[in-house]
């Protein structure tokens, strides 16, 4: 039975229903609910999901097989004899990520149209393999891989923008392949596929720009600069997979990128070398220099008052924390600042000596925003997780911690539930002090370390992990907002989970909401505010990415223009 709540939503303060219990009838969005013909339309006002579909076919991966594919000898890394331990049906294929550390399978790609309070209108499939004669080219994902397929308006809200690999369906390790014109010979995922960027208008047609990016690892999310004459992506994702040092074209295809779009269809693009839009060292900060090109392995992205703001909550390297593009040079102090005044966005790549590439990497045009963690992660005592983030205004940043992903022991459940700053946490901005700080974090009704059922999943424990299938919230990570006009903000988020799968990234998770009071700036003022659930991902499925549809008023889109 369905649980029905009243909940809050829309700027005329009307009173719409929530279906707590996820998949109730007419909300449930199915592999084969798509659209391919002309009549697709979104619709301002509503919601994109990205999702993707595995498809649990046994034959994609063979018991015995040597992973990675193609794996080159001069790795040093490759599989043990004895091959995969498990075929390609579904979830036990995610416990190949024990023996091949690059382990993922493509699949198909699904931008499911919601109303703001989670009903299902329509779905549309990014072109793929299985449709070989879709004339704007194809696009998968990797399904396990977490971090991708983040969602964003263009600058003018008339696009639609998120990041994949042309690949077919069902190709295995592509999400750590290398590019083809940054090739790792250490990577031991010897594949090579182009990564993309994707845009599609309103009434569902799509452009596809490759790239060379991103080479050994993937692209995470992308926003289209079209306003003002530009005519260019921003990108957030990571590169590398081999060992140290990394080639000129992993450590220039990292991070932050600055892509031009193209006006060939994929057929005969011809992607040159990566071009960087930004990067940061710790060096900075005076730290001891990292591994070149990994302190820029960032997820999050977003665009407020033209600059452009990125988040780091992975990896060895680097610091986990919020940053953001300095394009007058004059921000920073010391690696942290806040932007300056009349700041413009990046009109070019960043400039960088290719000689000095491999000893100093590219140089620092980014700084940590003023009051976020500024401590190396080999150093830190204790973590923060940022994944996206979103400005309400010139004072407010809501930004989606996703937890710290724990799943050494039994205490799996018990380790999520303790957590503290993972959710969905609130910083504020002190004019006088000129920093940033964190007010609260929202956790109530994601129920973290909870256990909750999949229909189909598997009960009891994994045999490749000793721990137990079934996932639980352990924070967020991609998100969106609108500023109400009852002086409260709503926002989407897509939720992290924690499990004993073999690879967490393949966990089924769930699309919530909150609402929050702007002006509150107390955990005791949010005291009574709490998540609730939208949608589920179903047996198969994971949710990614969340934003307002192409074509939606830009003030009331992600980027938080006012």
């Amino acid at each position: 039975m369905t649980t029905i709540l009243p909940f809050r939503f829309g700027r005329r303060h009307a009173v719409a229903t929530l279906a707590l219990t996820a998949l109730a009838a007419g909300v449930a969005a199915y592999a084969d609910d798509f659209s391919h013909d002309r009549d697709f339309h979104f619709w301002p006002g509503n919601l994109v999901v990205s999702r993707s579909v595995y498809d649990n076919n046994a034959s994609n991966v063979q018991v015995g097989e040597v992973l990675p594919p193609h794996c080159p000898a001069s790795s040093g890394a490759c599989g043990a004899a004895s091959g995969a331990p498990y075929d390609g049906t579904y979830p036990y294929v995610w416990n190949n990520d024990t023996y091949d550390g690059s382990f993922g399978i493509t699949s198909r790609i699904y931008l499911d149209q919601i109303t703001p309070n989670g009903w299902l209108i329509n779905t549309l499939e990014v072109p793929n393999s299985s449709r070989p004669t879709a004339r704007e080219g194809e696009m998968v994902t990797s399904f396990s891989s977490k971090s991708e397929l983040g969602l964003h308006l263009s600058l003018d809200g008339k696009y639609l923008s998120f990041m994949g690999y042309v690949a077919p369906i069902n190709a295995l390790d592509v999400s750590n392949s290398n590019t083809p014109l940054a090739v790792d010979s250490t990577n031991p995922d010897g594949g090579s596929f182009y990564r993309a960027v994707a845009i599609v208008d309103r009434k569902g047609r799509f452009q596809f720009t490759e790239t060379n990016a991103y080479s050994g690892n993937n692209g995470r999310a992308a926003i289209f600069n079209n306003v003002d004459g530009a005519n260019v992506f921003y990108t957030s994702g990571n590169a590398g997979n081999g060992s140290n040092p990394q080639p000129d074209g992993v450590i220039l295809g990292a991070g932050a990128q600055f892509i031009t779009p193209a006006s060939l269809p994929e057929s005969l693009q011809s992607p040159v070398a990566p071009t960087p839009l930004a990067s940061f060292s710790v060096t900075a900060l005076g730290d001891k220099a990292d591994k070149i090109g990994k302190d820029d392995n960032f997820r999050g992205i977003t665009e407020f008052n033209n600059v452009l703001y990125f988040t780091k909550g992975s990896g060895g390297n680097g610091v986990n924390t919020v940053y953001f593009v300095d394009t007058t040079g004059t921000a920073c102090q010391n690696g942290v600042g806040v932007p300056a005044a009349g700041a413009a966005l990046p009109t070019s790549p960043l400039s960088y000596n290719a000689s000095t590439l491999q000893t100093s990497g590219l140089p620092t045009n980014m700084c940590i925003l003023a009051g976020f963690p500024t401590t190396p992660a080999k150093t830190a005592k204790t973590l923060s997780y940022p994944f996206a983030l979103w400005f309400a205004d010139a004072n407010t940043l809501y930004v989606a911690d996703e937890g710290d992903g724990y799943v050494g022991g039994a205490d799996l459940y018990t380790h999520a539930a303790a957590q503290t700053t993972a959710g969905l946490q609130k910083w504020v901005f002190n004019a006088t002090t000129k920093s940033w700080t964190l007010a609260y974090t929202l956790q109530a009704g994601l129920n973290l370390g909870q256990p909750y059922t999949v229909r189909n999943y598997p009960a009891g424990t994994n045999p490749a992990t000793n721990l137990p299938w079934s996932p639980a919230t352990d924070g967020l990570r991609q998100i969106t907002g609108r500023v109400d006009e009852d002086g409260k903000v709503t926002i989407w988020a897509v939720t992290s989970t924690i499990s004993g799968n073999g690879d967490t990234g393949a966990d089924p998770d769930r699309l919530v909401a909150v609402r929050d009071v702007l002006s509150n700036t107390t955990a005791a003022g949010a005291a009574n505010e709490q998540f609730v659930t939208l949608r589920s991902a179903k047996f198969g499925e994971v949710l990614r990415g969340v934003s307002f549809t192409p074509g939606t008023d830009a003030h009331e889109h992600e980027h938080g223009r006012h």
